[in-house]
């Protein structure tokens, strides 16, 4: 007879896990082995990842922010060796979320390079339906692997927080997770014609957060990290799931799976580890052709479904400044000065007599 954890504490390992406890702190919690613990979560992230990949496809979401989540495996990037496994060092987690219903759209665990990030794009485009806005930061490799997978019509957007050095904005040991409350956010238009009001990155950056709350092996300065790479991916699979399953956003009262449409109720844990111990094998989702989305100022479809003609009520800020002039305008003639008044003639030195007597007398007289 196999070795099975009883109901009651699989459900209590399953919300111990999700709550970002570690595994030695579900040991003192359940009673349960942490070699069990462990082979359990494993379980329970590859059923996750199956599950998302069932109900996490065909969307319809307009507005996409994307970012990268900082983690490690076993040690950090600055202590890997050429003899430590490829899968030791920085594990950056890729993260796509739609800001309508905040649903967690993708993610990828790897390295913050080009192959990774090229992946990542991949797997949110095959999960469209709709062409989006998108939103990133500054990271380069997005330039190319958003043009390679969407294309270069869509609008796609970087913002970029540049902190400002001094006093006011410091980023000694002191202020390392803290940054200036006023940032200077720096907006460029890579592709398209995005909305610059609609572009931002804020709320994948609060999601951020959430997730090292719920996932203790993405903690920062603590020993919950991830001694193997496959742990570290099944729980932030399995983070995710749970996030958009059973998760409720306050603004939203509502999971973001029931805001997207997905599901029409919030999942219970007792419905979520049911359904992740028997999810199957299901296949990853295959890239369809996407339609443009309908804009929400006055336009009319293009011929071919080729998008939409935006409709110009008044000046754009692009018409309303001065045309730019091949060549420079006459400038007019200088204005001559007034010549200088000549110079006064020099005057002869006039002796002065102080006593002024008068013509002198003469023999005559």
């Amino acid at each position: 007879m196999a070795n099975v954890l009883p109901a009651e504490k699989r459900l209590r390992v399953l919300a111990a896990l999700v709550d970002g406890n570690s595994v030695r702190a579900t040991e003192r919690m359940t009673g349960v082995q942490q070699k069990t613990i462990r082979r359990f979560a494993l379980a329970l992230g590859q059923g996750a990842e199956r599950l998302h990949n069932r109900l996490v496809r065909d969307l319809r979401c307009v507005l996409v922010q994307v970012d990268e989540i900082w983690g490690y495996v076993q040690k950090k990037q600055s202590r890997v060796t050429e003899a430590d496994p490829p899968g030791v060092g920085e594990a950056y987690t890729f993260v796509a979320m739609d800001t309508l219903s905040r649903l967690v759209i993708a993610y990828r665990v790897g390295k913050r390079d080009q192959a990774t990030t090229d992946a990542f794009i991949e797997d949110l485009r095959a999960r469209m339906l709709v062409m989006p806005q998108l939103t990133s930061d500054g990271f380069a490799p997005y330039i190319p692997a958003v043009g390679r997978s969407f294309g270069t019509s869509i609008d796609y957007m970087q913002t970029v927080k540049n902190y400002r050095s001094g006093s006011r904005g410091r980023r000694d040991d002191d202020h390392r997770y803290e940054p200036p409350r006023d940032p200077f956010i720096t907006k460029t238009t890579i592709y398209g014609a995005p909305d610059a009001k609609k572009a931002s990155t804020a709320y994948v950056e609060r999601l951020n957060g959430t997730t090292r709350h719920q996932n203790g092996r993405m903690r920062r300065l603590c020993l919950a990290f991830s001694k193997r790479i496959e742990h570290h991916r099944a729980s932030v699979a399995l983070v995710y799931a749970y996030y958009n399953l059973c998760h409720v956003v306050k603004t939203l009262r509502v999971t973001p799976a029931v805001q997207a449409g997905i599901t029409d109720h919030v999942w219970s844990l007792d419905e979520l580890l049911e359904t992740l111990l028997t999810e199957g094998e299901t296949a990853a989702p295959e890239a369809q052709p996407l339609a443009h989305r309908e804009p929400s100022a006055p336009a009319r479809p293009l011929p071919g479904g080729r998008g939409f003609l935006r409709l110009v009520t008044e000046p754009t800020p692009a018409l309303k400044r001065s045309p730019r002039r091949s060549e420079p305008p006459p400038s007019a003639p200088p204005v001559q000065a007034a010549p200088p008044p000549p110079p006064d003639p020099p005057r002869r030195p006039v002796q002065l007599d102080l006593f002024d007597l008068g013509e002198p007398p003469t023999t005559e007289d």
